[in-house]
């Protein structure tokens, strides 16, 4: 209740009536806010004042921002990457459960789209198979929106939506990069042929039509064997699948930042070791005059010029002027190594398990596949029987 309280004074600032409940009776204790939106002093409303221009000046993405840090006061979790999922409402939230929601069904179609896809262009050609209509503009900033076709079927003046509005997943660039992974970590594996029983030549040997009853029987129980295999249900196996790849990509961020530093540390260490080798004939040749000073240019020419090479590429690399010491680079250097390997040795982690995931998603779709053909041709069989009698 405090906690809600601290909130509702940070975000209403005293000037909007507002009542606070906590909903105590579920596993996980939170706060409902129902709120008058009319400010009392101005009379305007709270979308008007506060909900409006651009997503950072934006209410929800305050009350996000006021939510974290009181969170972390008080020893509770956040959200850590918000960025890679939108927020919806609780109309959409509701929708969601009954597996009603829209944003929730194209999303889906497009995940059933990116595994069939060989590439970006293919994903975009097959996605009116899918019931999907799609604005793709490579050179417009905002490069990619889906719909539905019902959508637009329903409501001829519906808009499309954006990429990002459904997350980060379905954004061009992660589409990409989606299809290639599926393409390389979902290993297909071909399902079980059912023999079809309905052609003439069955009709008239009764041999190979007990021939081809074994076959099927046998392809039919080998795919229940697999789908029994596991307790999860195909819904269930594709969600896991989904958050291993997505916990994988997440990873990729900070490996590239650490693999950004690892080659800037690289490419500095023999900079600087070149430099200090060189810097004392430049500080030599400075302190020179005259004849002096031409003869030792003279005599340490090749020396002053790797010097001077040095120094530029030093200005290139530390444009700053803060040169570190190479003891400090290389100790860096090697805890930047370390963690590098430490990190990949997580994402490689995480790929096998998605792997692991997806083989056993082709498995089962491909034996409830296999099962559905094996169910057709019997009663397929059964009415060409009948029609015979």
């Amino acid at each position: 209740m405090l906690i809600g309280q601290e909130l509702c004074k940070a975000l209403f600032n005293d000037e909007y009536q507002y009542v606070l409940a906590v909903h105590c009776d579920h596993e996980h204790i939170h706060n409902h806010i129902i709120v008058n939106n009319v400010n009392f002093y101005t009379g305007h409303t709270f979308e008007t004042e506060h909900n409006q221009g651009k997503i950072p000046n934006r209410a929800w993405s305050k009350l996000r921002t006021i939510s974290d840090e009181l969170c972390r006061k008080h020893g509770l979790s956040i959200i850590e990457n918000p960025h890679l999922s939108k927020g919806k409402s609780h109309w959409e939230w509701e929708l969601d459960k009954q597996n009603l929601s829209w944003k929730e069904q194209l999303k889906r179609a497009i995940d059933e789209v990116i595994k069939v896809s060989e590439d970006f262009e293919d994903f975009l050609a097959k996605c009116a198979d899918f019931g999907i209509l799609v604005d793709y503009n490579p050179d417009h900033k905002i490069d990619l929106k889906f719909m539905l076709a019902e959508q637009k079927e329903r409501n001829p003046r519906a808009k499309f939506t954006r990429a990002k509005t459904l997350g980060y997943f379905y954004e061009s660039q992660q589409i990409r990069k989606r299809i290639e992974s599926y393409k390389y970590q979902m290993s297909h594996r071909p399902t079980a042929r059912i023999i079809r029983t309905t052609a003439e030549k069955f009709q008239q040997s009764q041999g190979l039509t007990n021939w081809a009853d074994r076959e099927n029987m046998k392809a039919a129980s080998t795919a229940l064997n697999e789908m029994n295999a596991s307790n999860s249900t195909l819904e269930e196996l594709e969600s896991a699948a989904h958050r291993a790849f997505a916990e994988f990509m997440v990873k990729s961020t900070p490996s590239n930042a650490l693999t950004h530093r690892r080659d800037e540390i690289q490419e500095q260490i023999p900079v600087i070791e070149k430099y200090n080798k060189y810097v004392k004939y430049h500080r030599e040749c400075s302190s020179l005059e005259g004849r002096k000073k031409k003869k030792y240019e003279s005599d340490f020419c090749y020396e002053l010029d790797q010097y001077r090479e040095a120094y530029q590429e030093m200005k290139r690399l530390l444009p700053d002027g803060n040169v570190p010491k190479l003891k400090d680079l290389r100790t860096e250097l090697d805890t930047v190594k370390q963690q590098y390997a430490d990190l990949s040795a997580e994402r490689k982690a995480l790929k096998k398990e998605a792997d692991r995931l997806s083989r056993l998603v082709q498995q089962k779709r491909d034996s409830q596949r296999t099962l559905a053909r094996y169910m057709q041709n019997e009663q397929a069989a059964k009415r060409k029987k009948s029609q015979l009698e």
